[in-house]
């Protein structure tokens, strides 16, 4: 018997969906889809908090940016040494100094502008000069898209930060797993914390892990030992879809793609990697669904995130929500 070609390019069809759902741990579709849209609204990503959140949203919000703006210079910099930190660059103010991930140091670069900019002032290169710790020779500039030059140390492009508001803070350590204060040697300073090894240097961390929380249970982290996330809003069938962008990632940073061979302790079954469509690059997921850091997450072992407007939630190894039901 002769098979149509409608009929040959229906079962086709049928069987490419069913290795997507096999592929992302789903026996069957969901009753109902819900599109909620390329971007949350801001009640459903919450605010950048600190301590331990609940069931409610976290609501602090940045000080206010004088001691840290830009227009003030950085003057001698200096060594403090911060508890559970170390030893990190100061500037005249004794405002700590922070380096950005996502910059790169040769050649000398900031990705950090706009908003980003507002809650991470750049530290301008006028008029700052080497004090006791600090080696001379280390300290430079960068040009800005703006056109103004601020500080590198080592190559880094040097940052304040907006809750920093008093002589020897450091809230912004490990903020979103990419900030970290500047050790004199341009390193990220990181003291006998989480992240430093035996030897001084920075730990060997898979990619992504777990730990156990004690309030939480076993959950996903990062290689910084940050929490991992995910958004109720977004979809996993039958492909990863992100609802966060804009403003939403500035809160809640999307985890770029780990290689699996990089993880431990983490489910194989519907773990890949997707395309954004807003044009911010890659993403993975655990069971096919996209995961984050949450910006209000200072240190290793913080899960301020939790809770978060009732729609962000702290991942298990398998990929399921923490605390929370999938609907």
């Amino acid at each position: 018997m002769k098979t149509s070609w409608r009929s040959a390019s229906l079962v086709a069809s049928a069987a490419a969906v069913l290795a997507l759902t096999t592929a992302c741990g789903q026996d069957s579709p969901p009753a109902a889809s819900q599109n909620v849209g390329a971007t949350a609204a801001p009640g459903d990503y919450g605010s950048i908090g600190s301590g331990t959140a609940g069931a409610g949203a976290a609501t602090g919000q940045p000080a206010a940016p004088s001691p840290s703006s830009p227009s003030n210079p950085a003057g001698k910099l200096s060594v403090s040494t911060a508890e559970k930190v170390g030893k990190v660059v100061t500037d005249s103010l004794g405002l700590t100094l922070y380096r950005f991930d996502q910059d790169t140091e040769q050649p000398p670069k900031s990705n950090c502008d706009g908003d980003c900019a507002k809650t991470w002032p750049p530290v301008p290169a006028d008029d700052a000069e080497a004090g006791e710790g600090i080696d001379k020779a280390l300290l430079g500039s960068v040009t800005r898209a703006d056109g103004t030059k601020q500080l590198t140390v080592a190559g880094w492009p040097a940052y304040r930060y907006a809750k920093d508001v008093n002589a020897g803070d450091v809230k912004g350590q490990g903020v979103g797993g990419k900030w970290y204060a500047l050790a004199p040697d341009g390193k990220k300073a990181q003291g006998g914390g989480a992240g430093a090894g035996a030897d001084g240097g920075e730990a060997v961390q898979a990619g992504l892990s777990t730990r156990n929380d004690p309030k939480l249970g076993e959950i996903v982290i990062d290689k910084n030992g940050m929490t991992v996330y995910r958004f109720k809003k977004d979809e996993a069938w039958p492909k990863p879809v992100s609802n966060c962008s804009g403003e939403c990632l500035e809160k809640w940073p999307l985890v770029e793609p780990v290689d699996f061979a990089d993880t431990k302790g983490i489910q194989e079954k519907g773990y890949m990697i997707f395309d954004r469509t807003d044009g911010t690059g890659k993403q993975q997921t655990i069971n096919c669904s996209p995961i984050y850091t949450f910006a209000g997450d200072k240190a290793p072992g913080d899960t301020n995130g939790q809770g978060v407007g009732g729609t962000w939630y702290a991942v298990r190894p398998d990929g399921k929500l923490v605390g929370a039901s999938e609907k």
